[in-house]
């Protein structure tokens, strides 16, 4: 995905669009932004006639030259929407100041992004690499076979690991840890150690309701403390039968998704 600061960098003459009130329904929240140049976008603010409206409005105002103007958008019949909210937007030419305001909130946005690690390069490590490539988190995939590692295309961080449980202990509170490796004691080790996590918004490991039985006997018998209740295993079992690896990513990433997105509201309300 494209950085801002590399959209503003083939951009000068750009507006910022951003939510300042949201009542009703809105396809996005307040706060949300997006970027508009005479040829470009970045960002959305929920697309549909919102965004049209907007993206006229803004591009209009850089062939005037103003500097900017504000829009109230009720979201009915009127414009094609049925979402039945209102939607106040805020857009400014960037200045000096707003560009680098904007660039240090988009950098900051992208730290605070939530970690997710995949152990294991394989078929199913790769497609869920590319896949995660694409959302707001950032994607680690760990593996101790170089050559797997050098088959991934995907623009996401490689790690060569010699000790992949040295990176589950490493990882940011709220991090998601998805283990499908080649080797099913490496897959009991990690999990285990993923879930002696009590951070970890996600611990979910490739295989079976046997392999799971299995490796609740690994636990008693190798780690008893270990609380498996929060193991995700079958991964993705809410999907298709279909095992091609693409497949089985897809489902799989929607899980992982909904823990992360899910644990990031509670934590934001508990923060209000």
């Amino acid at each position: 995905m494209e950085h801002l600061a590399s959209f503003l960098d083939r951009h000068r003459d750009v507006i910022r669009v951003q939510i300042t009130r949201a009542r009703g329904s809105a396809p996005r929240s307040e706060g949300t932004v997006m970027f508009i140049s005479s040829t470009a976008l970045y960002g959305t603010i929920g697309g549909g006639q919102l965004e049209y409206m907007a993206i006229d409005t803004a591009r209009a105002l850089l062939n005037s030259g103003g500097l900017a103007t504000r829009m109230d958008v009720p979201l009915g019949p009127e414009i094609g929407q049925c979402c039945g909210g209102r939607v106040e937007l805020a857009l400014d030419r960037l200045t000096d100041a707003l560009r680098a305001h904007a660039m240090m909130e988009d950098a900051a946005e992208r730290d605070a992004r939530p970690e997710v690690y995949i152990f294991g390069a394989g078929h199913v490590g790769r497609a869920l690499a590319g896949f995660f490539a694409q959302l707001p988190v950032r994607a680690v995939l760990v593996d101790s076979r170089a050559e797997e590692l050098r088959l991934c295309m995907a623009p996401v961080e490689r790690v060569l690991s010699a000790m992949p449980e040295a990176d589950i202990r490493a990882a940011r509170p709220g991090a998601a840890f998805i283990i499908l490796t080649h080797d099913h004691a490496l897959d009991f080790l990690l999990t285990a150690e993923a879930l002696a996590r009590p951070d970890a918004a996600y611990v979910g490991m490739i295989g079976s309701a046997t392999k799971r039985a299995k490796f609740e006997g690994f636990c008693k018998a190798q780690a008893p403390r270990t609380a498996t209740k929060a193991l995700i295993c079958p991964i993705g079992a809410q999907g298709s039968p279909d095992k091609r690896p693409e497949l089985i990513a897809a489902f799989v990433v929607a899980e992982v998704m909904a823990a992360l997105t899910t644990t990031n509201t509670r934590q934001t309300t508990a923060v209000i």
